[in-house]
């Protein structure tokens, strides 16, 4: 009768477990790292606070800009300001004026 001697291996009973935890750690990395991650989410919400506060700043700017524009329609045309918008944009001025050039106010 022929017997077989197996000399046994503790190999085997790691192979599993070293599968696993590398599934685990490449699933855990991207769960922390990837574009859906953690830090993508950090990340996302500090964008929306810089573009919240970018979008106070342009809303201010269109009323502002909404203001003026309200004041050249047809029906509330004011002298004053059709005046002022064409001396500006033909740069010219009667010879009796003196003209005082001011930067624009920076909001």
């Amino acid at each position: 009768m022929w017997t077989r001697q197996h000399k046994k291996r503790n190999t085997g009973a790691l192979i599993v477990p070293a599968i696993a935890a590398v599934f685990l750690s490449y699933f855990g990395f991207h769960a922390f790292n990837g574009e859906y991650g953690i830090y993508s989410k950090y990340r996302l919400e500090e964008r929306v606070a810089s573009l919240e506060s970018n979008l106070e700043a342009v809303k201010t700017q269109r009323i502002r800009l909404e203001r003026r524009v309200q004041l050249l329609h047809d029906g509330t045309l004011e002298k004053d300001m059709l005046d002022e918008h064409a001396r500006r944009a033909l740069n010219l001025g009667l010879p009796d004026e003196v003209v005082i050039m001011r930067p624009l106010p920076v909001d």
